[in-house]
């Protein structure tokens, strides 16, 4: 059986609303679950591929300032 995770979690997230991406995002953060991690990672693709540079770059900033932490 070939299972895409990737288009599994496309499949699950579409038609969400601003809100519910929201609660996705704090629960999985919040649940610290390491199995919700590969949706972070199509949610981080998704914002990636759809954002300009600035946003890019901002994304990147935070990451770089916060990585210690």
């Amino acid at each position: 059986m070939d299972l895409n995770i990737r288009q599994a979690i496309y499949d699950n997230i579409r038609g969400n609303s601003q809100s519910q991406f929201q609660d996705v995002i704090e629960d999985a953060m919040k649940s610290g679950e390491e199995k919700m991690l590969p949706g972070l990672g199509v949610l981080f693709e998704l914002v990636w591929k759809h954002s300009d540079h600035d946003v890019k770059t901002q994304i990147l900033e935070t990451l770089a300032k916060n990585s210690g932490k």
